[in-house]
């Protein structure tokens, strides 16, 4: 294992992976869907409840995946073998291997329809993009959404090919400060438009009355598809990780990341979507449309609105570029350590599979829109299969890992490895114990009853 470690790629430092795993965690999750479910499940409560499972499961879970890829220097299929290579072990491993290279063709496809958009708005065609009917034209048309698709992919392929450094660790210390930066500008426009304040005020201040139990199963669902759990991603960028740096110090920081995106998320698009719509909060519970139908017409009605959509989406853009650029690092960094190819052939073969899955997730609205699967699009499919199913089960599968075979005294040491901390051991203990795979059952079953019509979510 020591040779292998000499020749692995590594971060340059706590910065390099802080930056790189906070651009995993913050991404279309945070800035369309967790304003949606905030609106939907109650608002500050909703955003209370949220913050309270990261500070307690979120950081339990990334301690665990953090320290396991750290402690063995390999991806998740490699990681789990390390431990054992039969059984369970050798599922847990391969389950969160195959999710990155499931998810990241369909959030390609996502991430066209945003640069889609952003060229638009460049063009001054901020009018024609909310106007009724826009958005599904555009998705239906084959061509033109395929092509979309096709650029985001190159783009997020050309810098994983670049490498962990100069690839994947470069473009984050450039796009995480600019998403910073931008999210704070237009939450600053948005929180100023007339009427705005009913927004902040519905979003910010919890209301007991507004909570129900699928408030906490909502928030639970999005702190996984926030926080980058469950996905492969951890383990691997734990692999690159220095033993001088600090996994609680790197965690926490990665936390104040992502909760702090989502809530600036949150400050940009409820309050200005209160406005628009007089304050009703039914307008922001549109779901995924609610970026590319909604978002476009609040724009069209502000002053300006063509300078706003052209920051937003530039932000929205960034954010979906680190994402997909942590799902491929980690799907190449599996065909890497399985299969001993070298970053360039992993790099055009995990390419190639995204083109091809992606595909059909991108004519699934067009010319492919008569297939489908439990009755939904190949989209929507892979995105119930990945985060509704295939993610709990690997959280689960990571919890008992972590309690039933490399021990919890294993973990405590490697976060303590050269004057590292660990000042949550007891939540941490307590979580990974207990809660966590509960909580991670509790969204499997909740989840696939809903998607068979079982349960109302």
């Amino acid at each position: 294992m020591k040779q292998h470690q000499e020749k692995r790629s590594t971060f340059s430092g706590k910065l390099g992976f802080v930056l790189s795993a906070a651009g995993a965690s913050v991404g279309l999750g945070n800035i369309w869907r967790f304003p949606y479910l905030a609106a939907k499940y109650g608002g500050g409560i909703f955003l209370l409840i949220y913050i309270l499972l990261a500070l307690t499961f979120g950081y339990t879970m990334i301690v665990a995946e953090t320290a396991i890829g750290r402690m063995t220097r390999k991806s998740p299929v490699g990681a789990y073998h390390s431990f054992g290579k039969s059984g369970w072990l050798s599922f847990g491993g391969w389950i969160n291997a195959i999710i990155p290279v499931l998810i990241v063709p369909y959030y390609s496809v996502i991430g066209g329809w945003v640069m889609k958009y952003l060229v638009e708005y460049l063009m001054g065609h901020g009018d024609r993009l909310a106007a009724d009917g826009y958005f599904g034209e555009f998705i239906s048309d084959g061509v033109s959404a395929e092509l979309c698709f096709i650029v985001f992919t190159f783009f997020t392929a050309a810098i994983i090919y670049a490498g962990v450094r100069n690839g994947v660790e470069r473009v984050s210390r450039f796009m995480m400060p600019v998403l910073v930066i931008l999210s704070i500008v237009i939450s600053i426009f948005s929180i100023t438009r007339p009427g705005a304040w009913e927004g902040v005020k519905y979003f910010l201040i919890p209301n007991l009355s507004n909570f129900s139990w699928m408030t906490v199963v909502a928030a639970m669902g999005q702190m996984f598809y926030s926080l980058s759990i469950a996905m492969g991603i951890l383990i691997t960028f734990g692999s690159y990780m220095k033993n001088d740096v600090s996994i609680e110090g790197a965690t926490k920081n990665v936390e104040i990341f992502d909760t702090g995106i989502a809530i600036m998320a949150g400050l940009m698009i409820i309050p200005a979507v209160f406005a628009f719509s007089g304050g009703n909060p039914e307008t922001l519970q549109a779901g995924p449309s609610l970026m590319f139908i909604t978002i476009p017409k609040v724009f069209a009605s502000m002053g300006m609105g063509w300078f706003v959509g052209i920051v937003f989406f530039f932000l929205v853009l960034c954010a979906a570029l680190t994402s997909s650029i942590a799902l491929t690092e980690s799907a190449v960094s599996t065909f890497q350590d399985e299969l001993g190819w070298g970053r360039r052939k992993s790099t055009v073969i995990v390419a190639g599979i995204m083109l091809v899955l992606g595909s059909l997730s991108s004519l699934g609205y067009g010319p492919m829109e008569c297939v489908r699967i439990l009755g939904m699009q190949f989209l929507d499919f892979s995105d119930f299969l990945t985060n509704s199913v295939m993610m709990p089960i690997a959280a689960i599968a990571s919890c008992l890992l972590v309690t039933r075979v490399v021990g919890i005294k294993k973990v405590e040491e490697e976060m303590l490895l050269e004057n590292g901390t660990f000042r949550r051991k007891k939540i941490f203990n307590y979580m990974i114990q207990y809660l966590c795979p509960i909580f991670a059952a509790i969204i499997l079953i909740s989840s696939v009853a809903n998607a068979f019509g079982w349960i109302s979510m």
